[in-house]
Formats: C-alpha cells, sequence, structure tokens
C-alpha cells in the first residue's frame, strides 16, 4: 500500500493550490479528482463561464444605450449560439490550463472518487474501471466543493427548470424568466437576462437579496435593477410551481395572500450545499457544520486533526479567492502538523466579495450590521456616484461608496460599493485595510481627476 504524506481530495481551485503548495514544501502529496471533467467549479460551471456570458451581456448593454452617447449602433440583435460557442472556446483553454498543471505538478494525480476507511486511509474508486485503490496518507485535505441544493417545493422537478450549471452551456434565451432566490448566482443571472432583452422576476425568500450585505447596500442595486424593468419580489414564500398554459407558473405566498408569477422559464438559484456525500465521513467520525459540510476551526483542521478542509465544502465563504488561499494554508499546516510546529491560524479581516452584476457590488471587512453585533464602535460615510464628475461622463450614476472606520482610531474597518466597476474599486479598499490605513491617510493619497477610484476621498475626507 502506497503511503503519502498529504492527501488532497478535490482538484479544484483549493484542492490545487494545496496540492502545488504541498509539494513544493516537499510533501509526497497524491491529488484525488473524481468528476466527470477536470477543472473544478470555478472553471467549469462557475465564475469563468458566467463571467463570460455577463461580458456578452454588458457589451450588448451599452449597444442598447447607444443614443444616449449620440452613436447609432444600427439594428441590434446578438447570437446565443455564437455567444456560447466563444463561452467554451475561452473555458476549453481554462480547462486544459488547469489539466496540464495537475498532471506536471510537483505531486501525483489520480482520477477517482475518494472515501475515507481511517483518518489516515483513504479507498479511491478509479474512473478508469480498474477497481480500488487503498493509501495510507499522514494528512489529508477535503476540497470536493459544492453541488445545488435542491428544497422541496411541489412540482419543480416535473415542470422543469434551470439552474448555473446548465445555463452556462445552454443556447437558449428564454423570453422570461423567474428567478428563484437573491444570492450573487441569481442576481448575476438576471442581469444577463434582461441585458438580452429577457423579462425577469426575482423571488427571493428573505426580505432582501444579498442577505450577508449592510441594508442599505442591497436596496440600492435593488433599485437599479428595478429601473432596468426587472421585477424583483422578497419576503415570500414559496409553495408550488406547475405548467400553466405553455408556461411555467411559481405559487408563492406574501403578506398572507397567496400570489403567482407566470414566465417561458424557471431559474433554480436557491443555493448550494458543500459536496461530501461521497467521503463516507462517519466512518472517521468527522463532525459536519450546520450548513452540512466539513466543520473546521481557525487552522482549517477538521474534528480530526490530521484532516483539512478548503473551499466551498466547509461552507464558510464561498468565493475562489479564498478557496485559493485556504488550500494554501491547510497545505502549509499539515507540513507543520507533520513537523510538530505551531499551525498558522486564517485571517478574515480581509472578507472580499464582488457581484458582476448591473451595476456592481462589492464588499470588504465588516458591514455595519456586524459591527453592531460585534458591538464595534464605528463611523461610516457615504458618497452617491451621481455626484461624481466621471460616473455622470459616463451615464452610471446609480449607488455609492460607503467607509466605514474605528470610531476612535479612524482605522478603516470596511467599505462597500454599489455602481460601476465597483469589483475593481472595492481594491482600493483592500489595500488600504491590508496595510491598517485610516482614512485620514486614504483621503491624503493624491488621485487624478476624473477617475472613478477618486470617489472615495470624499467619505475618507469626510472621516478623517
Amino acid at each position: 500500500m502506497e503511503t503519502y504524506d498529504f492527501a488532497v481530495i478535490g482538484g479544484g481551485s483549493a484542492g490545487y493550490a494545496a496540492a502545488s503548495t504541498a509539494g513544493r514544501l516537499g510533501l509526497k502529496t497524491i491529488c484525488i479528482e473524481g468528476g466527470r471533467d477536470i477543472g473544478g467549479l470555478c472553471i467549469l460551471r462557475g465564475c469563468m463561464p458566467s463571467k463570460t456570458l455577463i461580458e456578452s451581456a454588458n457589451r450588448f448593454l451599452t449597444l442598447r444605450r447607444a443614443s444616449e452617447f449620440g452613436l447609432s449602433a444600427g439594428r441590434l440583435g446578438f447570437d446565443s449560439a455564437a455567444i456560447i460557442r466563444r463561452k467554451r472556446e475561452l473555458i476549453g483553454g481554462f480547462a486544459d490550463h488547469r489539466v496540464g498543471q495537475l498532471k506536471t505538478g510537483h505531486f501525483y494525480f489520480v482520477r477517482g472518487v475518494a472515501e475515507f476507511v481511517a483518518p489516515e486511509r483513504v479507498r479511491i474508486h478509479l474512473l478508469s474501471g480498474d477497481g480500488t485503490q487503498e493509501i495510507e496518507t499522514k494528512t489529508s485535505l477535503i476540497s470536493t466543493g459544492s453541488e445545488l441544493n435542491l428544497i422541496e417545493l411541489p412540482g419543480l422537478q416535473e415542470t422543469g427548470f434551470l439552474h448555473s450549471d446548465v445555463a452556462v452551456d445552454s443556447e437558449v434565451i428564454p423570453r422570461s424568466v423567474i428567478i428563484l432566490g437573491g444570492g450573487a448566482i441569481s442576481l448575476e443571472f438576471a442581469h444577463f437576462y434582461e441585458a438580452l432583452g429577457t423579462q425577469v422576476t426575482i423571488l427571493q425568500r428573505s426580505s432582501q437579496v444579498i442577505k450577508e450585505a449592510d441594508v442599505d447596500v442591497a436596496e440600492a442595486l435593488v433599485k437599479a435593477y428595478r429601473q432596468r424593468g426587472i421585477e424583483v419580489i422578497c419576503g415570500t414564500r414559496l409553495t408550488g410551481v406547475e405548467k400553466s398554459g405553455g408556461q411555467k407558473l411559481v405559487k408563492y405566498q406574501k403578506d398572507g395572500k397567496e400570489l403567482a408569477v407566470a414566465a417561458e422559464e424557471i431559474f433554480y438559484a436557491l443555493g448550494r450545499k458543500p459536496a461530501v456525500s461521497k467521503l463516507n465521513l462517519r466512518s472517521i467520525g468527522l463532525e459536519q457544520s450546520d450548513a452540512g459540510g466539513v466543520k473546521v476551526n481557525t487552522h482549517l483542521q477538521t474534528t480530526r486533526p490530521n484532516v483539512f478542509g478548503a473551499g466551498d465544502v466547509t461552507g464558510i465563504y464561498e468565493v475562489v479567492h479564498l478557496a485559493v488561499e485556504q488550500g494554501t494554508l491547510a497545505a502549509e499546516n499539515a507540513k507543520r502538523f507533520i513537523d510538530g510546529k505551531e499551525l498558522k491560524a486564517t485571517d478574515n479581516r480581509l472578507n472580499l466579495f464582488a457581484m458582476f452584476s448591473e451595476p456592481q457590488l462589492a464588499i470588504v471587512g465588516l458591514t455595519e450590521k456586524e459591527a453592531v453585533q460585534a458591538r464595534v464602535a464605528v463611523r461610516v460615510a457615504k458618497y452617491p456616484f451621481n455626484d461624481h464628475g466621471k460616473s455622470i461622463i459616463r451615464g452610471e450614476m446609480d449607488g455609492f461608496v460607503k467607509l466605514m472606520v474605528d470610531a476612535g482610531t479612524g482605522e478603516i474597518l470596511g467599505g462597500a460599493v454599489v455602481g460601476p466597476e465597483a469589483s475593481e474599486l472595492i481594491h482600493e479598499i483592500v489595500v488600504a485595510m491590508h496595510f491598517r490605513a485610516r482614512a485620514a491617510d486614504l483621503a491624503s493619497v493624491p488621485h487624478y481627476h476624473p477617475t472613478l477610484s477618486e470617489i472615495w476621498t470624499y467619505p475618507a475626507s469626510e472621516l478623517a
């Protein structure tokens, strides 16, 4: 039986980062990937394909607005098959690159579905059909990602629906769509479809979209969406789905009333769940989180100290850059665990989130609601894009920037943007927070005029 220092289960973003780091650290490492395709969720069905589609939508939305800038784009149209063809070509390149990385890294790469037999033993069901293989490992990492989380909703399965895994490869653009959910996937696809002319209705169960965000941030995005003609209905209880007159009907309750909305298609975006069903976690007595994922401590250790967890499977933050950071740290801590050294802890102070809606939305650090819950005394300042020169020139005036500082020291604790290029603008605050800058420090940094980024100087000056 082959023995390894570190076994990585899952070859996505977290898994690849962990395996490559461990290999460089000199650990005898094996990476086990059981998916039909190699590359992980981000490359194959998540970040990259969805943002490729959204880029086409962004360009089309710009064409729709040509007359505002004294331009004529002629008769507008799009080729959905060509949009998907471009996506497939780009994603094929990204996936091929990842395949090359996995097969030529400083670690062994095996295609198979893994399950634990003991905390130090893993059985691999080889995808080649050559039976099973068992290995011994001193440490391991669970980085198997997430999968669609289907709720019990009468009639949903029988009626049929889209979800992100299939929509990113669908050449059919529905004339109308009901999107179930109010998270990032829901709002990004709402933007994509509306930009191409689809009538969009969003049904959110919670009282606001992006429920982790502050209310004012979420409301700014909803206001902009409604101005685009997207219907956003929050505070609902979904009761059933059925076919009706060639369309699909979603029934729901709101404010004690029985209501329904019909559309050509339904898009399911009610969340994902950690993909752990094949791991046989009970066999090693590993405790799972409330969300059904792998429960980890600040060192990314599970309740079995030699077994680590990283990425979506932990259910902590389902974003790629953190999955990569966690995978890297898990590998470093596996080395320290083997060497009997003190482990490093994760630092979520720079927790970063961005959404490629239109307008975009991005958040870093503490939110105002989190500060209240943690009883942290803060001061907050905002500045709107509709009073900012460059955004007025661009004709993109929805939303605002928001800055939050420690009430005593003035250190920047968090920032948020709803507006043009929010996913880019937020990184100015990420850098400032990384160096523990104060609002006065940010206010003193020269900013060229007219630029979008200079908008940060207004709330910074107010808080300085």
